[in-house]
């Protein structure tokens, strides 16, 4: 792949970081920009503020990660983060059904926000035409005179004066804060239509050491909210040989920050594998409890006037509940599209990303949205489709108690391997319908 020209990024969370290594590899220089001083340690930061909360790297995450930053999984498992079987050495119980567990190609990493987003950054600053700048915040898009093309953005650092920052490619990787609709309809732009999901989460994220007695000796657990009981709450292995254990509630539910009301709050659940980590092991650090509104997808992709020489990336094009863990593999699915679309003419290559970047968001969002519109308190459409699937996943979950067969299709589809259509082939309906009679 040739280079040619500048490309900035603004934003150097995990999305930014993937758009950087992209395009240091078409442009002759990318420049990275955050409101953030970075840390050169593993610590947590302002601009990240679900940073304190549990992070899940689904199997397809990983393993796009790893092409982009090759051997990364290995480096983080070097660090001291457990890879974990996402099939054979999770406890899952969904919509109250013990998921049979059986040895799988679904490796995931069990990993803090600090050490996965420290050593990606270490990477990137490595890389020889990357270069980041001191803190600032972008405010502006600057045009060219017709304003059909992005020529650079405007940049305001603390306690200075702003400036123009000139630049062949913008990539707004600023997540859920893009002020992209704004800087566009500045520029004579329509805004992207946006689809909005108030499920109305709340987070409260601790962690504990962890003691090989706990989860039977595997490396997590998860039991999901249900109508009725909209709780959830999962267990997942970390590095320094620890717990995270996130609970949380929808629709207004919300885990205490006390340790009674907290044990109690696991408790609820049902499920004695968590709650037994929370009453018995050793806590490090206290609560940190985390807001989401809303999850939210602007949609590019239908736009028909776009200027050159921009692009809107990872949380900023789409927002998902967090509690699927979808967002940070969704974005290396997105720079995975954008180095193919590099390599080719780039003419256009804002429609060309957005339609590709809306085939794969359409997945995922179908998943959480879906899933979400299962509570009746969320507002949203429920098409005679939506029904139907929920029910269906439903009685699949019930199936995959005693057929492995069943929960492996199913956690294919929810770490992004496989689309979710791949649920309704014959011979999955087939097992489903057969109840899990005959197990895999």
């Amino acid at each position: 792949m040739s280079r040619a020209g500048n490309a900035v990024v603004l934003g150097a969370s995990m999305a930014g970081l993937v758009a950087a290594r992209v395009l240091s590899e078409a442009y002759d220089s990318v420049t990275l920009v955050d409101r953030d001083a970075l840390p050169d340690a593993v610590a947590h930061r302002r601009g990240v503020p679900q940073s304190r909360q549990l992070h899940v790297l689904l199997a397809r995450g990983r393993a796009a990660l790893d092409e982009l930053f090759d051997g990364l999984s290995d480096e983080l498992h070097a660090a001291g983060a457990p890879l974990v079987d996402l099939n054979g050495q999770v406890h899952w119980c969904n919509d109250g059904y013990l998921m049979r567990r059986s040895a799988s190609d679904l490796v995931g990493v069990g990993v803090s926000r600090p050490l996965l987003e420290r050593t990606v950054r270490a990477r990137v600053e490595r890389l020889a035409n990357v270069r980041f700048r001191p803190p600032a915040e972008a405010t502006a898009l600057c045009g060219s005179d017709d304003r059909r093309r992005v020529t650079g953005v405007l940049l305001t650092p603390r306690g200075g004066a702003a400036y123009r920052l000139d630049a062949d490619l913008v990539v707004d990787a600023c997540g859920r804060a893009s002020r992209s609709p704004t800087w566009l309809a500045a520029l004579g732009y329509p805004a992207p239509a946006e689809q909005r999901v108030a499920v109305d989460v709340t987070y409260v994220t601790r962690t504990y050491e962890r003691d090989h007695r706990h989860l039977d000796g595997l490396l997590g657990a998860l039991t999901n909210a249900v109508p009725g009981r909209p709780r959830t709450g999962i267990v997942a292995a970390q590095e320094d040989g620890r717990f995270a254990v996130a609970l949380s509630g929808v629709l207004g539910e919300q885990p205490p920050l006390d340790d009674e009301g907290y044990a109690r709050f696991a408790e609820s659940l049902g499920q004695p594998l968590i709650s037994q980590v929370v009453r018995e092991a050793t806590p490090v650090g206290g609560p940190a409890l985390m807001r989401y509104p809303a999850s939210v997808r602007r949609r590019y992709e239908r736009l028909r006037r776009f200027p050159d020489g921009y692009l809107v990336f990872g949380d900023a094009l789409c927002s998902f509940n967090p509690v699927y863990g979808q967002g940070m593999t969704v974005a290396a699915g997105e720079g995975l599209l954008l180095r193919r679309l590099l390599a080719g003419d780039r003419r256009r290559l804002w429609r060309r990303f957005f339609r590709g970047a809306g085939r794969l968001i359409d997945g995922p969002w179908s998943i959480a949205v879906g899933t979400d519109l299962r509570f009746p308190e969320v507002a949203g459409p429920r098409t005679p489709r939506v029904r139907l699937v929920n029910a269906y996943v439903h009685r699949l979950h019930a199936a995959a108690r005693t057929d492995a067969v069943l929960g492996t299709a199913f956690l294919r589809v929810l770490n992004l391997v496989d689309p979710p259509h791949r649920l309704l082939r014959p011979a999955i309906v087939a097992r489903v319908l057969r109840g899990g009679a005959r197990a895999g």
